[in-house]
Protein backbone atom coordinates (compact mmCIF):
# COMPACT_ATOMS: atom_id res chain seq x y z
CA UNK A 1 0.00 0.00 0.00
CA UNK A 2 1.32 3.44 -0.96
CA UNK A 3 0.79 6.70 0.83
CA UNK A 4 0.50 9.92 -1.24
CA UNK A 5 3.05 12.58 -0.42
CA UNK A 6 1.79 15.51 1.63
CA UNK A 7 0.06 18.19 -0.49
CA UNK A 8 0.59 16.16 -3.69
CA UNK A 9 -2.32 15.95 -6.15
CA UNK A 10 -3.81 12.47 -6.47
CA UNK A 11 -2.15 10.41 -9.20
CA UNK A 12 -3.76 7.72 -11.35
CA UNK A 13 -1.18 5.18 -10.29
CA UNK A 14 -2.71 2.26 -12.15
CA UNK A 15 -2.72 4.19 -15.44
CA UNK A 16 0.90 5.28 -14.93
CA UNK A 17 1.99 1.75 -14.03
CA UNK A 18 0.24 0.44 -17.15
CA UNK A 19 1.94 3.10 -19.28
CA UNK A 20 5.34 2.06 -17.96
CA UNK A 21 4.61 -1.65 -18.22
CA UNK A 22 3.61 -1.26 -21.90
CA UNK A 23 6.34 1.35 -22.54
CA UNK A 24 3.84 3.73 -24.07
CA UNK A 25 5.23 7.07 -25.24
CA UNK A 26 8.91 8.04 -25.13
CA UNK A 27 11.48 8.03 -22.38
CA UNK A 28 10.51 11.56 -21.30
CA UNK A 29 6.97 10.28 -20.63
CA UNK A 30 8.39 7.36 -18.67
CA UNK A 31 10.53 9.70 -16.59
CA UNK A 32 7.51 11.85 -15.78
CA UNK A 33 5.50 8.76 -14.83
CA UNK A 34 8.24 7.39 -12.57
CA UNK A 35 8.70 10.73 -10.83
CA UNK A 36 4.93 11.15 -10.36
CA UNK A 37 4.63 7.68 -8.83
CA UNK A 38 7.54 8.29 -6.48
CA UNK A 39 6.13 11.65 -5.38
CA UNK A 40 2.81 9.88 -4.72
CA UNK A 41 4.63 7.71 -2.19
CA UNK A 42 5.38 4.60 -4.25
CA UNK A 43 8.85 3.19 -3.70
CA UNK A 44 11.23 2.50 -6.55
CA UNK A 45 11.12 -1.21 -5.69
CA UNK A 46 7.32 -1.34 -5.94
CA UNK A 47 7.47 0.48 -9.28
CA UNK A 48 10.04 -2.06 -10.47
CA UNK A 49 7.84 -4.97 -9.45
CA UNK A 50 4.87 -3.46 -11.28
CA UNK A 51 6.61 -2.27 -14.44
CA UNK A 52 10.00 -3.91 -14.92
CA UNK A 53 11.82 -0.55 -14.65
CA UNK A 54 14.71 -1.21 -12.28
CA UNK A 55 15.36 1.38 -9.53
CA UNK A 56 18.67 2.43 -11.09
CA UNK A 57 16.92 2.92 -14.44
CA UNK A 58 14.18 4.97 -12.78
CA UNK A 59 16.78 7.24 -11.21
CA UNK A 60 18.61 7.70 -14.51
CA UNK A 61 15.58 8.68 -16.56
CA UNK A 62 14.17 10.92 -13.81
CA UNK A 63 17.45 12.85 -13.59
CA UNK A 64 17.76 12.88 -17.39
CA UNK A 65 14.18 14.15 -17.58
CA UNK A 66 15.07 17.04 -15.28
CA UNK A 67 18.01 17.89 -17.55
CA UNK A 68 15.69 17.65 -20.57
CA UNK A 69 13.20 20.09 -19.02
CA UNK A 70 16.01 22.54 -18.32
CA UNK A 71 17.02 22.67 -22.01
CA UNK A 72 13.56 22.90 -23.59
CA UNK A 73 13.64 26.69 -23.58
CA UNK A 74 17.39 26.93 -24.20
CA UNK A 75 19.38 27.55 -27.36
CA UNK A 76 18.80 24.09 -28.81
CA UNK A 77 17.75 23.46 -32.41
CA UNK A 78 14.51 21.65 -33.14
CA UNK A 79 16.45 18.78 -34.69
CA UNK A 80 18.56 18.32 -31.55
CA UNK A 81 15.51 18.53 -29.29
CA UNK A 82 13.63 15.97 -31.37
CA UNK A 83 16.64 13.66 -31.25
CA UNK A 84 16.92 13.77 -27.45
CA UNK A 85 13.17 13.47 -27.03
CA UNK A 86 13.26 10.15 -28.83
CA UNK A 87 16.52 8.81 -27.40
CA UNK A 88 19.65 9.79 -25.51
CA UNK A 89 18.51 9.77 -21.88
CA UNK A 90 21.86 8.22 -20.91
CA UNK A 91 23.68 11.16 -22.52
CA UNK A 92 21.48 13.76 -20.84
CA UNK A 93 22.03 12.03 -17.50
CA UNK A 94 25.77 12.73 -17.80
CA UNK A 95 25.00 16.45 -18.18
CA UNK A 96 23.49 16.64 -14.68
CA UNK A 97 26.77 18.06 -13.35
CA UNK A 98 26.52 21.14 -15.58
CA UNK A 99 24.69 24.35 -14.75
CA UNK A 100 21.38 25.03 -16.44
CA UNK A 101 22.97 27.65 -18.69
CA UNK A 102 25.68 25.28 -19.88
CA UNK A 103 23.41 22.31 -20.58
CA UNK A 104 21.70 23.71 -23.68
CA UNK A 105 25.03 24.58 -25.31
CA UNK A 106 26.37 21.15 -24.40
CA UNK A 107 23.33 19.36 -25.84
CA UNK A 108 23.65 21.18 -29.15
CA UNK A 109 27.37 20.46 -29.26
CA UNK A 110 26.84 16.76 -28.50
CA UNK A 111 24.19 16.50 -31.20
CA UNK A 112 26.34 18.27 -33.80
CA UNK A 113 29.29 16.01 -33.00
CA UNK A 114 27.23 12.80 -32.89
CA UNK A 115 28.66 11.70 -29.53
CA UNK A 116 27.53 8.65 -27.56
CA UNK A 117 27.02 8.49 -23.80
CA UNK A 118 30.53 7.14 -23.06
CA UNK A 119 32.05 10.11 -24.88
CA UNK A 120 29.56 12.51 -23.28
CA UNK A 121 30.78 11.54 -19.81
CA UNK A 122 34.27 12.87 -20.61
CA UNK A 123 32.83 15.88 -22.45
CA UNK A 124 30.65 16.84 -19.48
CA UNK A 125 33.62 16.62 -17.09
CA UNK A 126 35.72 18.82 -19.41
CA UNK A 127 32.94 21.42 -19.67
CA UNK A 128 32.49 21.45 -15.90
CA UNK A 129 36.19 21.98 -15.26
CA UNK A 130 36.30 24.74 -17.88
CA UNK A 131 33.35 26.54 -16.26
CA UNK A 132 35.36 27.12 -13.08
CA UNK A 133 37.89 29.30 -14.91
CA UNK A 134 37.54 33.04 -14.42
CA UNK A 135 38.29 33.57 -18.12
CA UNK A 136 39.17 31.33 -21.11
CA UNK A 137 42.84 30.41 -21.53
CA UNK A 138 44.83 32.34 -24.14
CA UNK A 139 43.73 31.34 -27.65
CA UNK A 140 40.54 29.60 -26.49
CA UNK A 141 36.96 30.86 -26.34
CA UNK A 142 33.79 30.14 -24.36
CA UNK A 143 32.51 27.76 -27.05
CA UNK A 144 31.95 24.17 -25.83
CA UNK A 145 34.25 22.90 -28.59
CA UNK A 146 37.11 25.03 -27.30
CA UNK A 147 36.41 23.91 -23.73
CA UNK A 148 36.72 20.26 -24.74
CA UNK A 149 39.72 20.97 -26.97
CA UNK A 150 41.47 22.67 -24.04
CA UNK A 151 41.03 19.53 -21.93
CA UNK A 152 42.69 17.38 -24.60
CA UNK A 153 45.40 20.04 -25.10
CA UNK A 154 46.13 19.86 -21.37
CA UNK A 155 46.23 16.06 -21.36
CA UNK A 156 48.47 15.94 -24.45
CA UNK A 157 51.06 18.26 -22.88
CA UNK A 158 51.43 15.84 -19.98
CA UNK A 159 52.22 12.79 -22.14
CA UNK A 160 55.71 11.74 -23.17
CA UNK A 161 54.46 8.72 -25.14
CA UNK A 162 54.23 10.02 -28.72
CA UNK A 163 51.41 7.69 -29.74
CA UNK A 164 49.20 8.70 -26.81
CA UNK A 165 50.17 12.35 -27.26
CA UNK A 166 49.22 12.21 -30.94
CA UNK A 167 45.86 10.62 -30.12
CA UNK A 168 45.00 13.41 -27.69
CA UNK A 169 46.15 16.10 -30.15
CA UNK A 170 43.86 14.57 -32.80
CA UNK A 171 40.92 14.68 -30.41
CA UNK A 172 41.68 18.29 -29.53
CA UNK A 173 41.77 19.26 -33.21
CA UNK A 174 38.51 17.44 -33.81
CA UNK A 175 36.63 19.49 -31.22
CA UNK A 176 38.44 22.86 -31.49
CA UNK A 177 36.05 25.61 -32.59
CA UNK A 178 38.22 28.72 -32.87
CA UNK A 179 41.34 29.25 -34.93
CA UNK A 180 43.21 30.21 -31.75
CA UNK A 181 42.39 26.85 -30.16
CA UNK A 182 43.49 24.98 -33.30
CA UNK A 183 46.76 26.90 -33.43
CA UNK A 184 47.48 26.18 -29.77
CA UNK A 185 46.92 22.46 -30.30
CA UNK A 186 48.87 22.34 -33.57
CA UNK A 187 51.90 23.82 -31.80
CA UNK A 188 52.10 20.59 -29.80
CA UNK A 189 52.98 18.79 -33.04
CA UNK A 190 56.40 20.43 -32.97
CA UNK A 191 56.74 21.22 -29.26
CA UNK A 192 57.45 17.92 -27.50
CA UNK A 193 58.11 19.39 -24.04
CA UNK A 194 56.27 17.51 -21.31
CA UNK A 195 54.53 19.77 -18.82
CA UNK A 196 53.98 18.20 -15.43
CA UNK A 197 50.69 19.12 -13.81
CA UNK A 198 50.36 20.14 -10.20
CA UNK A 199 49.93 17.05 -8.06
CA UNK A 200 46.48 16.70 -6.56
CA UNK A 201 46.85 17.32 -2.79
CA UNK A 202 46.02 14.62 -0.32
CA UNK A 203 42.81 15.03 1.64
CA UNK A 204 43.44 16.05 5.30
CA UNK A 205 42.30 12.65 6.52
CA UNK A 206 42.75 11.32 10.07
CA UNK A 207 41.31 8.40 11.99
CA UNK A 208 40.50 8.23 15.69
CA UNK A 209 42.84 5.60 17.12
CA UNK A 210 42.32 5.55 20.88
CA UNK A 211 39.60 6.26 23.41
CA UNK A 212 41.38 9.44 24.45
CA UNK A 213 41.09 10.77 20.90
CA UNK A 214 37.31 10.73 21.21
CA UNK A 215 36.02 13.36 23.64
CA UNK A 216 32.70 12.95 25.42
CA UNK A 217 30.17 15.80 25.48
CA UNK A 218 28.24 16.39 28.73
CA UNK A 219 25.24 18.78 28.86
CA UNK A 220 25.52 21.79 31.19
CA UNK A 221 23.02 22.52 33.97
CA UNK A 222 24.34 26.02 34.63
CA UNK A 223 26.35 27.46 37.52
CA UNK A 224 25.78 26.77 41.22
CA UNK A 225 23.44 27.40 42.95
CA UNK A 226 21.01 25.53 40.67
CA UNK A 227 17.29 25.02 41.25
CA UNK A 228 15.80 21.54 41.21
CA UNK A 229 13.62 22.51 38.23
CA UNK A 230 16.63 23.66 36.20
CA UNK A 231 18.48 20.50 37.15
CA UNK A 232 15.63 18.24 36.09
CA UNK A 233 15.03 20.22 32.86
CA UNK A 234 18.44 19.37 31.41
CA UNK A 235 17.72 16.91 28.59
CA UNK A 236 19.32 13.51 28.58
CA UNK A 237 22.22 13.41 26.16
CA UNK A 238 22.21 10.47 23.75
CA UNK A 239 25.22 10.63 21.41
CA UNK A 240 24.60 9.21 17.96
CA UNK A 241 26.84 7.27 15.64
CA UNK A 242 30.58 6.76 15.55
CA UNK A 243 31.32 10.44 16.18
CA UNK A 244 29.05 10.96 19.20
CA UNK A 245 26.86 13.64 17.59
CA UNK A 246 24.51 15.36 20.05
CA UNK A 247 21.26 16.83 18.79
CA UNK A 248 18.90 19.46 20.22
CA UNK A 249 15.64 20.78 18.72
CA UNK A 250 17.22 22.56 15.75
CA UNK A 251 20.91 22.12 16.36
CA UNK A 252 23.43 19.35 16.80
CA UNK A 253 26.95 19.29 18.22
CA UNK A 254 29.74 16.84 17.63
CA UNK A 255 32.82 16.47 19.85
CA UNK A 256 36.23 16.63 18.16
CA UNK A 257 39.73 16.59 19.62
CA UNK A 258 41.36 19.96 20.24
CA UNK A 259 43.83 19.66 17.39
CA UNK A 260 45.65 22.83 16.40
CA UNK A 261 43.91 22.98 13.03
CA UNK A 262 40.55 22.95 14.84
CA UNK A 263 41.52 25.49 17.51
CA UNK A 264 42.75 28.00 14.90
CA UNK A 265 39.59 27.75 12.78
CA UNK A 266 37.47 30.90 13.00
CA UNK A 267 34.13 29.52 11.82
CA UNK A 268 34.28 25.73 11.92
CA UNK A 269 31.29 23.60 11.00
CA UNK A 270 31.00 19.85 10.40
CA UNK A 271 29.01 17.45 8.28
CA UNK A 272 28.92 13.72 7.59
CA UNK A 273 29.66 12.17 4.20
CA UNK A 274 30.31 8.63 2.91
CA UNK A 275 34.03 8.04 2.40
CA UNK A 276 33.49 6.95 -1.20
CA UNK A 277 31.80 10.29 -1.97
CA UNK A 278 35.02 12.21 -1.28
CA UNK A 279 36.92 13.57 -4.32
CA UNK A 280 39.63 10.92 -4.50
CA UNK A 281 41.74 10.06 -7.54
CA UNK A 282 40.57 6.46 -7.65
CA UNK A 283 37.26 4.71 -7.16
CA UNK A 284 36.75 3.52 -3.59
CA UNK A 285 34.52 0.79 -2.21
CA UNK A 286 34.94 2.07 1.36
CA UNK A 287 31.46 3.07 2.51
CA UNK A 288 32.09 4.17 6.09
CA UNK A 289 30.81 7.59 7.16
CA UNK A 290 33.46 10.23 7.83
CA UNK A 291 33.27 13.64 9.47
CA UNK A 292 34.35 16.68 7.43
CA UNK A 293 35.30 19.93 9.20
CA UNK A 294 35.20 23.16 7.19
CA UNK A 295 36.34 26.64 8.19
CA UNK A 296 33.85 28.95 6.50
CA UNK A 297 36.10 31.93 7.20
CA UNK A 298 38.87 30.64 4.92
CA UNK A 299 37.65 31.63 1.45
CA UNK A 300 40.98 32.58 -0.17
CA UNK A 301 42.16 30.09 -2.80
CA UNK A 302 45.37 28.13 -2.34
CA UNK A 303 46.39 25.29 -4.63
CA UNK A 304 47.10 22.71 -1.93
CA UNK A 305 43.69 22.56 -0.29
CA UNK A 306 40.13 21.48 -0.97
CA UNK A 307 37.21 23.91 -0.78
CA UNK A 308 33.44 23.89 -0.56
CA UNK A 309 31.65 25.42 -3.55
CA UNK A 310 28.08 25.73 -4.71
CA UNK A 311 27.12 23.47 -7.60
CA UNK A 312 23.65 24.45 -8.81
CA UNK A 313 22.29 24.67 -5.27
CA UNK A 314 24.23 21.70 -3.88
CA UNK A 315 27.46 21.77 -1.89
CA UNK A 316 30.45 19.99 -3.39
CA UNK A 317 34.09 19.48 -2.38
CA UNK A 318 36.62 20.48 -5.03
CA UNK A 319 40.31 21.10 -5.61
CA UNK A 320 41.39 23.76 -8.11
CA UNK A 321 44.82 23.90 -9.73
CA UNK A 322 44.17 27.52 -10.77
CA UNK A 323 42.14 30.24 -9.06
CA UNK A 324 38.46 29.57 -9.84
CA UNK A 325 35.81 32.09 -10.78
CA UNK A 326 33.20 30.45 -8.56
CA UNK A 327 33.00 31.77 -4.95
CA UNK A 328 34.65 29.61 -2.31
CA UNK A 329 32.42 28.85 0.68
CA UNK A 330 35.06 27.50 3.03
CA UNK A 331 38.20 25.41 3.28
CA UNK A 332 38.24 21.74 4.27
CA UNK A 333 40.54 21.66 7.30
CA UNK A 334 40.28 18.05 8.44
CA UNK A 335 38.44 14.84 7.64
CA UNK A 336 38.03 12.34 10.46
CA UNK A 337 37.47 8.61 10.13
CA UNK A 338 35.86 6.87 13.12
CA UNK A 339 37.90 4.70 15.41
CA UNK A 340 37.78 1.03 14.47
CA UNK A 341 36.01 -0.98 17.17
CA UNK A 342 35.94 -4.71 16.51
CA UNK A 343 33.40 -5.33 19.26
CA UNK A 344 31.24 -2.35 20.23
CA UNK A 345 29.92 -4.20 23.28
CA UNK A 346 33.52 -4.47 24.49
CA UNK A 347 33.54 -0.94 25.90
CA UNK A 348 30.22 -1.43 27.69
CA UNK A 349 31.43 -4.22 29.99
CA UNK A 350 32.58 -3.01 33.40
CA UNK A 351 35.15 -5.77 33.70
CA UNK A 352 36.96 -4.39 30.68
CA UNK A 353 37.76 -1.10 32.41
CA UNK A 354 41.31 -0.78 33.67
CA UNK A 355 41.66 -0.79 37.46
Amino acid sequence: MTTPAHNSPPADTEALLLQLRRKQGNWVDWATACQTLQKAGMSAQVIFEGTGFEPIQQNQIIVAGQVYQSIVDGAVSNAALEHFTARGSDSLYELRILSKDDRAKAVQFIYDQGLDSDQVRDIAKALKEYSYRSEPPVGFTDHPGDAVAFAYWSFARQKSDLQERSRLIALGLRFAHSSGAREAIERLLTDFAVVKTKPIPRLPLFRFETDTDVPYVVPMAGQWPITTADFQAVPKMEPEGAFGIVRAERQAWVPVPGWQVVLTAQDAIAFLIPFNALPTQTESNVSEIVLVLVDRQQQTWVDDSYFMVDDDGQLTIRWFDTEPSTPLLGKVIVIVRPRKILDEAYTQELWQIDE
